[in-house]
């Protein structure tokens, strides 16, 4: 199940948005066997590349995390934009 965020970044979230793009990289993934909201809340407010289990890999910058699902901002290649999804979809990410 994907979690649909609503159209555009809820009020107050546009000072949450990043103000440049991610680093120039793409980290190695790390081995990771299920993600839970404690472990990627760590990651709130930082650049984190998510490895998706339908092959997706991209930037993200989180900025709310609930108990099944995740919200934040995604690199597009040239912008952010909001996005949100399922914690069950992602297979690995790392936060910098």
């Amino acid at each position: 199940m994907v979690f649909m965020p609503p159209p555009g970044p809820p009020p107050g979230t546009q000072a949450q948005q990043p103000t440049s793009p991610p680093p120039p990289f793409i980290p190695q993934q790390a081995a990771t066997f299920a993600v839970d909201p404690g472990a990627i809340a760590r990651c709130l407010f930082r650049n984190t590349y998510v490895w998706l289990a339908n092959g997706d890999e991209f930037w993200f910058f989180p900025i709310f995390v609930g108990p099944r699902s995740v919200a934040g901002f995604r690199w597009s290649g040239r912008f952010w934009r909001y996005t949100g999804f399922d914690l069950r979809l992602i297979i690995s990410f790392t936060c910098f």
